[in-house]
């Protein structure tokens, strides 16, 4: 009889560590496509980081619209000025 209780023992082991082995698979198999996921993500981010960098290069000019704007209107202005004063 002390046998038989020495083998239900290793079964319980064995049914523990086939569990135990399923559940560690089951998470792997969920987790490595999440961290590939991640990883493709990263690359995109590093790609669309230089894009706005460049962006901020290329638009950097456009501070300078507003006082473009301004000196228009004075020309426009002071070209309304010289035509009044000529009759046209």
């Amino acid at each position: 009889m002390l046998v038989l209780a020495q083998e239900g023992s290793t079964t319980g082991w064995t049914i523990g560590y086939v569990i135990g082995i399923a559940v560690v698979l089951a998470v792997v198999a969920l987790v490595v496509p999440i961290l590939l996921l991640a990883r493709s993500i990263g690359n995109r981010a590093s790609d669309i980081n230089d894009a706005l960098e460049e962006s901020v290069v290329n638009t950097a000019a456009l501070s300078e619209l507003r006082t473009t704007i301004d000196s228009a209107g004075a020309i426009t202005a002071g070209l309304a000025r010289g035509r009044a004063r000529l009759g046209g």
